[in-house]
């Protein structure tokens, strides 16, 4: 079948289903741009566990973009140069079950502009776009403006998610954007999940999640989810292959070279593992690691899925 897009509700909400061979995969636009199916032959390796509604409420689920940063702050206040933020009343901040500041203030936010919905011989494609720099409730937690773009393409062999920070103001912006893809494996019981990662160095987490400073290596592995649990922070080498395999199903998430951090979250008893792309690890618009685009330019940051 030639590829194909389509213009729809998905549980009452605006949405594009974009198709491609054997796949399709759904977005709405108006939520965030919250990726909601990714599906082969109707079979779903996402996972939407807290649904629409948890997700207009604040928590994660499918694939949500986080930003301006992911996961975590250490506390309500951070300084890029001379300019010292605090996020104390700030509107849009989420927060975890310590009070710290986590996953950005775009989640579920309603401003993204649908900016092309094409088709090519191979492949589909959603592209929307969200102005920060015109968004006042935004700024007051992210004095940086900025236009944030997500193009998204699907093929036969997966989809390509595409972010994009074009600095438009005056002052430079700090990289600290990730994604949460909650992914799943049809039909493949949490016992029977086997995890891939890559050659990678582990960086040790205190009881809040936040980083210590310390950090040890770990050699590349495939073994059997089982029992183990995660909510695992990893900063990566040239090899950025990540996946999950099980029965007859094979998923893999490939990182370009922005994206030199995963947090990897397998919470107990549930069938779902989170591989989730960050371009600065947890807590760097705090320590100031986080790289930057200087205004007028651009910040590029891909991922891909694959299925098999």
């Amino acid at each position: 079948m030639a590829p194909a897009a389509r213009i729809h509700l998905f549980d009452g909400q605006p949405a594009v289903t974009l198709a491609a061979g054997d796949l399709t995969a759904t977005f709405l636009p108006a939520l965030g741009m919250l990726g909601a199916s990714l599906a082969r032959n109707g079979a779903e390796y996402l996972s939407l566990g807290a649904g629409i509604d948890g997700y207009a409420a604040g928590h994660t689920t499918g694939l949500p973009l986080l930003a301006p940063w992911a996961n975590r702050l250490d506390g309500d206040e951070y300084k890029v140069g001379a300019l010292v933020v605090d996020l104390t009343g700030a509107p849009k901040v989420h927060r975890d079950g310590n009070g710290l500041p986590i996953h950005g203030t775009v989640t579920a936010d309603s401003g993204w502009e649908v900016v092309r919905v094409a088709t090519d011989s191979r492949s589909a494609a959603l592209v929307g776009r969200l102005d920060v720099g015109e968004r006042p409730d935004l700024l007051e937690s992210f004095p940086f403006p900025h236009e944030l773009s997500v193009e998204y393409r699907l093929d036969p062999g997966g989809l390509t998610v595409a972010t994009t920070v074009r600095a438009t103001g005056r002052r430079r912006v700090p990289i600290s954007f990730g994604w949460h893809p909650y992914l799943r494996l049809p039909g493949v019981r949490r016992a029977a999940l086997r995890l891939v990662l890559p050659a990678r160095r582990h960086l040790e987490l205190d009881e809040r999640g936040i980083p210590t400073g310390e950090g040890h290596k770990r050699p590349a592995e495939s073994e059997a989810l089982g029992r183990r649990t995660f909510d695992d922070l990893y900063a990566l080498g040239r090899d950025r292959r990540l996946g999950l395999e099980g029965g007859d199903h094979s998923l893999r998430l490939l990182l370009d070279r922005n994206y030199g951090y995963v947090q990897v979250y397998a919470p107990s008893g549930q069938n779902v593992v989170c591989l989730e792309p960050m371009t600065a690890p947890v807590d760097a618009l705090v320590t100031g690691a986080t790289p930057f685009v200087s205004p007028g330019q651009s910040f590029t940051a891909r991922f891909s899925i694959a299925i098999a």
